[in-house]
């Protein structure tokens, strides 16, 4: 018998086998842990540290050029950039994969936590608790026997309280014995959650229709030049995924004028823009009629779903420029760009129509200028107290007839052979308004005529920005409703002691941490003696009661040897009096037993 037992003893114990999940096991872990809350934290997190390189590499639907220029800069790893959508990061396939694992998983913490809140919503609430002493805040109260407030009417009352305090209550056994109450209330705090996670789920959409449906472009208005709607109107657009032309309206914008408010007053800032004004003229469509309109920095306009914004101005020298055979080749304004204080502007002008040879011009354009003792031009003042335009000419292929794109503000001199400039014999151009100068060798002439004052407009148009604006708000509605509301539960057990006072205990829960679960307790005692006129002291817990074990009922602290036991199951022993009190048991083994 020994050597069967040793033998059962030696014999080694058969490893576990795990059973294998298969694929639709797989499908259904990877979903459970797609869907769990921390893993749509992660992928918050990921989506934010995605979104960097964005603001660290030039992005090509912002400004092609620039990224081609930047590949040229850097060819050692320019091109690896380009390979891994660098430049594109916003429509990259591995940020799309964020935001669609994100959507998703948010869905999935939604729908089923939703679908949970609302049956507990609609459940009543848990059964009243053996002992309520094991609760976090547990309290009693003693109504007299004089008061005439019997059990069933004690438990009526605390219902009636409850409720208008802002519970849900369920009576149990209101004509037993024993009648308690279960109350319930907090059910916003999960509200809170899940409208703070469905607004995160707006939030996604409306950026994603922002991104697809949107467009954005810029355009340089002059004093007397219009703008309509158009694609061939932008002088740079970019369009979103799914953009249609269609959807362009066709409104126009007029600059009227254009005025500026420079600071004469402070000496630190003497000179510095404080105020940009443009009056403008605008129409919804061909048919509708003219309005006119003011257009401010941060105050932009509305037409067309699109919103106009003003993000920058500088002056328009206007120039007339006459080829070698005497005929207009070019006329009116041309931007100068800003380029220092003052309003210190370079001025690039090309002339593909002049005959027989293509004319360019470039330089620089002065509001105020002065002359230092070494020669050197400069501006002094922004307002056009002196105007001066100082250009180098050249003539040649300017490379335009070819078609390739080339940056309106910038001259390759390359190609071109030089007929003005502070180095030669001809000496650069310097013009005054109203002045005009004749060219070398026949070429042509050129007048500067006057000046006009240009602004830059930003044209946005993004379906989704106002749905984004409001999923936000109500995403900051939503947390701080989960914040601040806390979840509560409140059971009331009545019952009638033989000497006919009506004995009455009351216990609190909270779902989590609530550090104002002591003064709820609080609150609800002192209702409830008010209400039975118990006064002060039965609300502060000094009433004093014949027996600790009538007043508490408790069914752990009770017994049945320290006094006789009445029909309605309350303990006496009037030998020994006691305190009412209220007890906390808080941080204590029992308090965190799930009741």
């Amino acid at each position: 018998m020994s050597e069967r037992v040793n033998e059962k003893k030696k014999s080694p114990k058969p490893e576990a086998v795990l059973p294998t999940l298969g694929p639709l096991g797989m499908l259904r872990w990877a979903w459970t842990q797609l869907t769990s809350m921390r893993t749509a934290l992660f992928l918050l997190l990921l989506l934010a540290v995605a979104a960097v390189p964005g603001s660290l590499f030039p992005q090509r639907p912002a400004n092609p050029a620039i990224v081609t220029q930047y590949i040229k800069d850097h060819p050692d790893y320019g091109s690896i950039l380009d390979s891994v959508q660098l430049y594109d990061v916003y429509s990259s396939a591995w940020f799309s994969a964020i935001y669609i694992l994100l959507f998703v998983s948010l869905i999935g913490c939604v729908i089923p936590r939703a679908i949970a809140h609302y049956k507990a919503m609609r459940s009543q609430p848990p059964r009243t608790p053996a002992r309520l002493s094991r609760l976090p805040e547990y309290g009693t109260l003693v109504i007299p026997a004089d008061a005439g407030i019997p059990a069933s009417a004690a438990i009526t009352d605390a219902a009636e309280l409850l409720k208008k305090r802002g519970y849900r209550v369920d009576v149990r056994d209101r004509d037993g014995a024993r009648p308690s109450l279960g109350a319930e209330r907090g059910f916003l705090k999960e509200v809170g959650n899940l409208v703070f996670h469905t607004s995160l789920i707006g939030v996604l959409v409306s950026v994603a229709a922002g991104g697809l449906f949107g467009y954005s472009g810029q355009r340089i208005l002059v004093e007397g030049d219009t703008f309509v709607n158009t694609l061939v109107g932008y002088d740079q657009f970019t369009p979103g995924t799914n953009f249609q032309s269609s959807q362009l309206q066709p409104y126009s914008v007029q600059l009227d004028k254009f005025d500026i408010t420079f600071d004469r007053e402070s000496k630190g800032k003497f000179g510095q823009p404080i105020d940009f004004t443009a009056a403008v003229t605008t129409k919804e469509n061909p048919d509708a009629p003219a309005k006119k309109e003011v257009l401010k920095v941060n105050d932009p306009l509305s037409l067309g779903g699109t919103s106009v914004y003003l993000t920058g101005n500088g002056y328009a020298p206007v120039v007339t420029i006459r080829d070698g055979a005497g005929n207009v080749a070019m006329q009116g304004p041309v931007v100068a760009k800003l380029q220092g204080e003052n309003y210190y502007s370079s001025v690039v002008i090309k002339v593909p129509d002049a005959k027989p040879e293509q004319l360019a011009f470039a330089g620089f354009f002065l509001p105020t200028a002065f002359v230092t003792d070494k020669g050197v031009s400069f501006s002094g003042d922004p307002e056009l107290i002196n105007p001066q335009l100082t250009l180098n000419s050249y003539f040649g292929d300017l490379g335009l007839d070819a078609g390739s794109p080339q940056n309106v503000f910038e001259l390759d001199v390359k190609k071109l052979t030089p007929l003005n400039a502070r180095n030669l014999d001809t000496k650069g151009i310097v013009l005054a308004p109203g002045s005009s100068y004749t060219l070398p060798n026949g070429k042509g002439s050129i007048s500067f005529d006057g000046v006009k004052r240009y602004i830059g407009v930003d044209i946005h148009h993004n379906p989704g920005q106002l749905y984004a604006l409001i999923f936000a708000l109500l995403a900051v509605a939503g947390l701080v409703t989960s914040l601040y509301v806390n979840r509560r539960r409140v059971w009331v057990r009545t019952g009638t002691h033989e000497d006919g006072r009506t004995m009455v205990e009351y216990g609190l829960l909270a779902r989590g941490e609530d550090h104002r679960l002591a003064g709820e307790a609080a609150a609800i005692r002192k209702l409830l003696s008010d209400d039975w006129l118990l006064g002060d002291e039965a609300a502060t817990g000094s009433q004093p009661a014949p027996s600790a074990t009538a007043d508490n009922d408790r069914a752990d602290t009770a017994s049945t040897a320290t006094g006789s036991t009445g029909a309605s199951g309350m303990h006496a022993a009037p030998e020994k009096p006691a305190e009412d009190f209220i007890q906390s048991t808080a941080g204590s083994s029992e308090s965190k037993k799930d009741q």
